[in-house]
């Protein structure tokens, strides 16, 4: 038995002075710098911060799953309380221990489940598989043991489930799989690295009342890893936040969120889009952390509180009032009546459609000149598919879809795409969207030589660089390549692509579900500038109500392939019509006050009745 002391003896884990470093060329990058904390058996530690804070790095060393090289742990000791060999260093480990550690006592979900998961293997089989490596458990116990996991998951259908391929299920499904892995063996710890990233809300929500549930019955500790402190706000009991690898705050949930202290902190807090007032623009990190002169020479930051930046951002009922009355002065740019499109899911023996599914259904709406209009819905309703039948990209089965006086449904190729340099479109994925082997200034300049916009070779170059600065990216930047980029940098270079060929209407599918919040703010700040200057009209599709309610003139609801309810943020805010709209915005994670009271007390008694009632 180790001799190791740990400094509370409820204390599970312990970092210390942890400090991890990325050599690449001989060029040392410091990832994390002197991190401590600890964590209580039972307790849920959120670890917040941007991409490239060292959240993840810091995951990963608990794990000791890091790859030297490039990885160098430059210092650090990380005690762990493992049941079968005491209290020992981590990362001093021989790896017959590790891999009996891994996975059996500390557990990881990874950020994105269809990576995780073995394409090859069915899911039921791959939770078998761990276990069976954990466990003595035999063939048919394993099997018994893996349905009974989905089960408490809460996946309709388990038997199904089993025999299913990861490709078969949904986001929310293929998550709930590995958290059903990660938990098959009772594990002290379990570590969920950005686990709701891009889920629909709804999913998001029941993802993690769900890792709440099993936290509590397990009574493992849980290290959850995320951008947003609204999501950290439903789960955890105890915040670190992380800037530039270093923890910059530490403290209750309560305390974080009530009273911050450090200025990444309260940048983090107030960049989230609220839904108790409507917003001019979006406050960021930089209005916090960035030194501004006062004409005196004297450096001071642009705000100092959470509630003068949004007081100086608000904005008032009659500017509301006064922008919807401006959008609807003119006619419609785009009129759609009775779209419908379905898509076969069954063939039979000669190719004859057995099954389909109605992805658009019988859809009609307007939008005017200027309007910036939300599509929201969770992931199948049809949302994306309808922005893409608007620009011909999918083919309808029947409808009209009428821009700017053009039928675009009974346009031939030539003319579709003589149309497009007026419809343009910001996918959802930036790097997927941009080819790998071009650089960013041959991506913007493309659609000039296409649409035969600019001829002149030295000018095509003369409008990237204006496109790369209206962006606000350097023109230095245009020989680099789409991997040199982060994510928030790369969606910018989308939309100098899509502003490349002057368009009238552009159509943004979930353009900033995958972004750290603090970088989604930015970028749905530049898309409202752009939209003041170029006279724009949006598609703003997405399945966060938060993003919909800062971003849209009006909204609309979409369920299965229909529009289920139009209106006005506010009104449909307050007054939802449908009970799945209502569901929609009951979601949201908020990181009110109130409600960081009631979880902290909820988590208080659960842990109460854990202790009095340990057999229950």
């Amino acid at each position: 038995m180790s001799t190791i002391k740990l400094s509370d003896p409820t204390t599970i884990l312990q970092v210390e002075n942890l400090s991890v470093s990325f050599v690449h060329h001989g060029v040392e990058t410091k990832a994390v710098d002197d991190v401590n904390f600890n964590v209580h058996q039972g307790e849920s530690i959120g670890i917040v911060g941007e991409s490239g804070s060292g959240k993840s790095v810091t995951a990963l060393s608990i794990m000791n799953l890091l790859l030297s090289p490039p990885a160098v742990i430059k210092s650090g000791k990380i005690y762990f309380r493992s049941n079968f060999f005491g209290v020992h260093d981590i990362l001093k480990l021989s790896n017959q221990r590790l891999a009996a550690i891994r996975g059996n006592e500390i557990a990881m979900i990874f950020q994105e489940p269809m990576s995780s998961l073995n394409p090859v293997f069915t899911c039921g089989n791959q939770v078998k598989e761990a276990l069976r490596i954990h466990t003595r458990l035999g063939e048919e116990s394993a099997r018994t043991k893996t349905l009974g996991l989905f089960e408490e998951v809460q996946l309709d259908d388990p038997g199904k489930i089993y025999r299913a391929y990861p490709h078969e299920l949904s986001g929310g499904q293929k998550q709930r799989v590995m958290i059903a892995m990660a938990m098959s063996c009772n594990p002290s710890i379990l570590i969920a690295d950005e686990p709701t990233t891009a889920l629909d809300v709804t999913v998001q929500s029941n993802i993690l009342k769900l890792m709440e549930n099993l936290r509590e019955n397990h009574d493992t500790s849980l290290i959850f890893i995320s951008h947003d402190l609204g999501v950290i706000a439903e789960i955890a009991d105890r915040i670190i936040v992380m800037y530039k690898g270093k923890i910059v705050e530490m403290g209750n949930v309560f305390q974080i969120f009530n009273n911050p202290q450090h200025p990444y902190t309260k940048g983090l807090l107030a960049c989230r889009p609220r839904l108790d007032i409507k917003l001019r623009k979006l406050p960021t990190v930089n209005d916090f952390m960035a030194n501004l002169s006062n004409g005196n020479g004297e450096k001071i930051q642009k705000y100092n509180s959470i509630g003068e930046a949004l007081l100086l951002n608000a904005e008032l009922k009659r500017e509301t009032i006064q922008k919807r009355l401006d959008v609807i002065q003119g006619g419609p740019i785009l009129r759609v009546k009775n779209l419908c499109k379905t898509f076969p899911i069954k063939k039979g023996l000669f190719g004859h459609t057995k099954e389909a599914v109605k992805a658009v259904d019988d859809v009609s709406f307007e939008i005017y000149p200027g309007e910036t209009v939300g599509l929201v819905g969770e992931s199948g309703c049809g949302k994306t598919t309808l922005g893409r039948t608007l620009i011909r990209l999918v083919d309808p089965d029947s409808g009209e879809i009428i821009f700017d006086g053009n039928s675009i449904h009974e346009m031939k190729s030539e003319a579709l795409r003589q149309l497009r340099k007026k419809m343009q479109i910001i996918f959802q994925d930036p790097y997927s969207s941009l080819n790998p082997r071009q650089t960013i200034g041959e991506a913007i300049i493309e659609p000039l030589k296409i649409h035969k916009i600019i001829n002149d070779k030295k000018a095509r170059k003369e409008r990237a660089f204006e496109l790369l600065q209206t962006v606000g990216l350097s023109p230095s930047h245009i020989h680099r390549f789409p991997h040199e980029f982060s994510g928030g940098q790369r969606q910018r270079v989308c939309i100098a692509r899509a502003l490349a060929t002057n368009p009238q209407f552009i159509i943004c599918d979930e353009s900033v579900s995958a972004l750290d919040v603090s970088v989604q703010a930015q970028v749905l700040n530049l898309l409202n500038e752009l939209k003041q200057e170029f006279k724009f009209t949006y598609l703003f599709i997405s399945h966060d109500l938060s993003v919909i309610k800062f971003m849209a003139d009006r909204i609309f609801v979409m369920n299965k392939g229909k529009l289920i309810e139009i209106g006005y943020p506010d009104a449909l805010f307050d007054r939802p019509k449908e009970s799945y709209t209502g569901n929609l915005i009951e979601a949201i994670p908020r990181g009110d006050i109130e409600d960081i009271r009631k979880a902290q007390l909820r988590r208080r008694l659960a842990y109460a009745r854990k202790s009095l009632f340990p057999n229950e």
